[in-house]
């Protein structure tokens, strides 16, 4: 059995760590990645296409309208409805919106008063502000004014409803014509800061984390995973659940291999091709990892390595 430790000191040649031969070493439903050379910055999943017709194209010019446009501010608008998700008017409150966030999630709805799918989405969105308060919500009608559609321009989106993820003003994610399921899967994934799932941001927060659990002798259950990775968001609403339900004998933590150069190298030496990627840690040892993000499947392997017989 692989012994964690010995990574953390003295990195491995890639054959070092062999993954058990089990059932657990599942690939479906896994984005794929492909190891970069030792002059490579980044690991790159396998691209995850989604084919959507539940958007529509932005008008970036002007369009006049039998009765007016239902600009975002009057009565009966969706930023009417809700004072927590904060209207954007222009490219400067946009930026400033941001910078003002520091280092919380910002999620960027683009939406229009003619697109049935913003109208039929947002109502969801105002549920998650209310509920998110570590997340900053912001609304852009793009056909709103001659400002917004220049914003639109300038963040080159042309359809919608479009979603934009910020942190510390860096664009992390996006996605195009999302139901409310993976609208609340993005948000948890990518603003989750105050969960019992322990953030890791490298190879030496992995080492502390094991170290503080050498006398309790829990389970740490590690989610390896990549910022855009579609599987890795799927299953986190059920990492963060399962955090919550077994938080007397388990320790769930997350990791993004391509975060910075110390999580890409700790993936290289725990020999991870696929994402996400889980491992089982007790005492500093390796004791097994599932491959996958089948909800099931990943209960049944966090059981086992608890002892647990599955019938």
């Amino acid at each position: 059995m692989a012994t964690l430790s010995h990574f953390l000191t003295k990195p491995p040649h890639s054959s070092a760590f062999h993954p058990p031969s089990s059932s657990a070493a599942s690939t479906s439903t896994s984005a794929v990645l492909r190891l970069a050379s030792p002059k490579t910055r980044h690991l790159s999943p396998k691209q995850i296409t989604r084919t959507t017709t539940n958007h529509r194209r932005i008008r970036v010019f002007p369009v006049a309208r039998a009765g007016g446009a239902a600009s975002a501010g009057t009565k009966g608008s969706p930023a009417a409805r809700d004072e927590k998700v904060q209207k954007i008017h222009s490219s400067e409150e946009f930026d400033a919106a941001l910078k003002a966030a520091k280092n919380k999630l910002v999620v960027v709805e683009y939406g229009a008063s003619d697109s049935d799918q913003s109208n039929q989405i947002y109502p969801f969105m105002v549920e998650l502000s209310r509920s998110c308060n570590d997340v900053v919500f912001l609304l852009v009608m793009s056909d709103e004014s001659d400002k917004t559609r220049e914003l639109c321009r300038r963040e080159k989106i042309d359809k919608v409803p479009h979603f934009s993820f910020y942190k510390s003003m860096d664009k992390i994610h996006e996605e195009e014509g999302i139901g409310p399921d993976q609208l609340m899967g993005d948000v948890l994934y990518y603003g989750d800061n105050h969960s019992e799932v322990v953030q890791l941001h490298g190879r030496a927060d992995v080492e502390k984390l094991i170290d503080d659990h050498r006398t309790d002798k829990k389970l740490i259950v590690l989610d390896v995973g990549l910022k855009h990775c579609g599987p890795c968001v799927k299953v986190y609403p059920t990492v963060l659940k399962l955090s919550r339900q077994m938080s007397d004998a388990v320790v769930f933590a997350r990791m993004n291999g391509d975060e910075n150069d110390s999580c890409m190298e700790f993936l290289r030496d725990m020999n991870v091709i696929e994402v996400p990627t889980f491992l089982f840690i007790r005492d500093g040892d390796i004791k097994g990892r599932y491959v996958g993000s089948g909800k099931g499947e990943l209960i049944g392997e966090i059981l086992r390595y608890q002892g647990v017989r599955i019938t």
